[in-house]
């Protein structure tokens, strides 16, 4: 059976490296999860959107906008990897997307506090497409530090491309989101569990609960990076 060298990482008078020589075929990811994390998405994306009355979106924009967060990481892994994007190789793809956003906006309908659970569906849905991300990238060959870029990308891809169309403040780059830092712990920690041997299932699911708890604890306990400052006030604070 193939194998590919993933990575190897040394530093200079000792022994111990990280290597990555793997099955390319262990790091497979099983269409039903694919599937699984572009539904949860699409679910979120369109629950997401339909709580902006105030935007006046119709029922297809709503559509469009569960879709884009559905599909979008995995578009914008697909591309960094140079390989044909998945719901463009697969007849699944758009109509579960397309079902799972239909969802999603029947359950706003019944749901009328859905705030928290819309959180969730967010957090989750950043662990899996982390997961995904950064397993399709080791399989193709990636090494492990642009892997854990690949999975991040992967992971907050749909919900930068939402809040653009949404002509939203793009949520990972502000104070207390904690988006790409919870997707890049998540992605980090799946390679170097698969390093240390760990079955990816396990690797996988550890990336998925270090991500969605990230995440829900900067919501929860208001974790966040330190907000920038301008270098202007570089001299004041120097003196201190």
């Amino acid at each position: 059976m193939p194998r590919r060298r993933v990575a190897q990482w040394c530093r200079p008078g000792i022994r111990s490296c990280f290597t990555g020589s793997v099955n390319a075929a262990l790091f497979t990811i099983p269409l039903w999860l694919d599937l699984t994390a572009v539904a949860i998405g699409a679910i979120q994306g369109a629950m997401f959107s339909a709580r902006l009355t105030e935007r006046r979106i119709d029922l297809l924009g709503i559509a469009l906008i569960g879709i884009l967060v559905g599909l979008g990481g995995g578009l914008l892994r697909d591309v960094l990897l140079n390989q044909l994007p998945a719901a463009m190789s697969s007849n699944w793809y758009l109509p579960v997307a397309t079902a799972a956003a239909l969802l999603g906006m029947l359950l706003l309908r019944v749901f009328t506090r859905l705030n928290g659970l819309i959180i969730a569906l967010d957090a989750i849905t950043i662990g899996l497409f982390g997961a995904i991300g950064t397993s399709k990238a080791l399989a193709a060959g990636v090494p492990v530090i642009p892997a854990v870029f690949v999975g991040a990308v992967t992971a907050v891809g749909g919900s930068i491309l939402r809040d653009v169309a949404l002509n939203l403040p793009i949520a990972v780059m502000h104070v207390g989101s904690l988006y790409a830092i919870a997707a890049t712990a998540g992605a980090a920690l799946l390679v170097v569990l698969s390093a240390a041997g760990v079955p990816l299932v396990w690797a996988a699911i550890a990336c998925v609960v270090v991500t969605t708890f990230t995440r829900l604890g900067s919501v929860r306990y208001g974790w966040s990076l330190p907000e920038q400052h301008a270098l202007g006030s570089w001299h004041r604070w120097r003196r201190r």
